[in-house]
């Protein structure tokens, strides 16, 4: 299993979950047409002769190419990265769905580790660590100053050793300390539910090896129950991506064949690609055949998708595709907004076990949005609680030190929520808060759980979506959603 990685896309917010498409070091023609630029070698040798001859204690050689690795990779961008043995194999074991850890989804801050997302059922998430805290101490050591890989390699130990982080959190004025009990992580990344009036409820949080063909049970279970006449709510939220391979295949359940998810563009002919709702774009095991057979309900049920400042990568490719495709109603808040891919590249001759993680490309929605730094902002917009959004969800890629430009070559073309939309009927909607005005602070709450206030109200404007089908207002209407919306339905002049 741990050599499956190799050849797939992986798509990730961070460090703890992964990597990308598997190439070979330098292929010999590419190599020879780059010129090495001899200035700046000679500078790099005159500081390396340095640090051998001056520094207060003896250093390997194979340390300082290590580190002069690493920092090379962490000064383009905060996903490019050099992995060493550990690191790699943990790479390669976390597209599995098991590994060892906290279960974090981490970035590198200037202030120490960034949290962009805690991974359910795991001892972080039921530490109630958050979205956007700042980890700066590890067992009472300050960690601001470290390689992001050395941070996630003290995070990672052995199953039942205690742990200690110390987080800065916004909203909180002092440091908080959490105690955390290391396990091993095993992620379930589909989940669902029948919800009540026939509509179903799917939660994936991580988009793995299997995620696809997990997918596709649940949906035939929910279809099997009449859980699918009247809607599914697809819950994106806090998922920080994984295998773009899964997350054509979760897209193709709700997409017609041969349709256009992604596209991405780089520096090199192999990073300009598109991938389409194709078996030989989504199959990576054998179960994933189950996607082109899904009942054809799955391609014509409503679909609200929630997200949130901490979808990411995966999660926000098929959260574009469903909005460009008018497949889905998109609704939360805005995504996080990583659109780049990674690819890694293993090593060779005595680093064969090792292996760099680098930037090569761009994604791009269908319509050719680009999602880098900016991601995908939502149809209908609906905060974390009635109260207002949580404090600590507004972190986003475009926040992270040398994160990638975009392109300016294609504006996006994403509309505000607020904004006027119309459907096939003839209606046509505008969706907007009643008062932005906090009335106490936000409550949390377990996704997927009975007061999960983003869900109900996507439950509710299911309901609504099907009451407006069945008999069409003649005039305008005002109806009131769940905890401070309010929708006016009007016919379209």
């Amino acid at each position: 299993m741990k050599n499956s990685v190799r050849g797939l896309l992986l798509v990730t917010g961070g460090m703890i979950a992964g990597a990308l498409i598997s190439a070979s070091l330098a292929a010999p023609e590419r190599a020879a047409r780059t010129v090495l630029p001899l200035d700046e070698i000679r500078q790099f040798t005159d500081i390396y002769g340095a640090v051998k001859q001056y520094y207060v204690d003896p250093v390997e050689d194979k340390k300082l190419m290590k580190e002069a690795i690493s920092g090379m990779l962490q000064g383009l961008d905060p996903h490019s990265a050099y992995l060493d043995e550990n690191a790699f194999n943990e790479l390669q074991e976390g597209t599995t769905g098991e590994f060892g850890g906290l279960g974090l989804e981490v970035s590198s801050d200037p202030s120490g580790v960034k949290v962009i997302s805690p991974i359910d059922d795991t001892p972080a998430a039921r530490a109630h660590m958050r979205a956007g805290d700042i980890i700066f101490k590890i067992d009472g050591k300050i960690v601001k100053d470290l390689p992001l890989n050395d941070s996630v390699k003290m995070m990672r130990g052995k199953p039942d050793t205690p742990i200690e982080l110390t987080v800065l959190r916004k909203g909180s004025s002092t440091p908080i300390t959490v105690k955390l009990i290391r396990a091993v992580i095993k992620v379930k990344s589909v989940k669902s539910k029948a919800l009540d009036d026939h509509m179903g409820y799917i939660r994936v949080s991580q988009f793995q090896e299997r995620t696809a063909s997990e997918l596709a049970k649940a949906l035939d279970a929910l279809n099997k129950s009449g859980n699918l006449k009247n809607g599914l709510v697809l819950d994106l939220r806090n998922d920080p991506g994984g295998l773009l391979n899964a997350a054509i295949g979760v897209s193709a359940a709700f997409l017609p064949k041969g349709t256009l998810v992604v596209s991405t563009k780089g520096q090199t002919a192999d990073a300009k690609k598109e991938f389409l709702t194709t078996p030989q774009d989504y199959q990576v095991v054998r179960e994933d055949a189950a996607i082109a057979k899904l009942p054809a309900i799955t391609k014509t049920m409503p679909i609200v998708v929630l997200v949130n400042g901490a979808s990411a990568s995966a999660s926000e490719i098929v959260a574009g595709a469903l909005q460009d495709h008018k497949r889905a109603t998109i609704m939360g808040t805005k995504s996080f907004g990583k659109g780049s891919v990674q690819t890694v590249i293993p090593l060779r001759g005595e680093a064969k076990n090792t292996a760099i993680k680098l930037t090569t490309a761009r994604y791009f929605t269908p319509s050719g949005r680009s999602i880098q730094a900016k991601g995908i902002s939502p149809d209908v917009e609906v905060k974390d609680t009635a109260e207002g959004n949580f404090l600590d969800l507004d972190i986003r890629e475009a926040d992270l030190a040398n994160h990638l430009e975009v392109p300016e070559a294609k504006d996006d073309k994403t509309k505000p929520a607020s904004e006027v939309k119309s459907d096939a009927s003839g209606i046509k909607e505008t969706v907007e808060p009643i008062s932005s005005k906090p009335k106490k602070a936000p409550k949390f709450y377990k996704y997927g759980d009975p007061d999960d206030y983003q869900l109900n109200q996507a439950i509710a404007y299911l309901k609504k979506e099907d009451a407006k089908k069945a008999q069409p207002a003649a005039g305008t209407q005002e109806i009131q959603l769940e905890g401070g919306i309010k929708m006016k339905i009007e016919p379209v002049k």
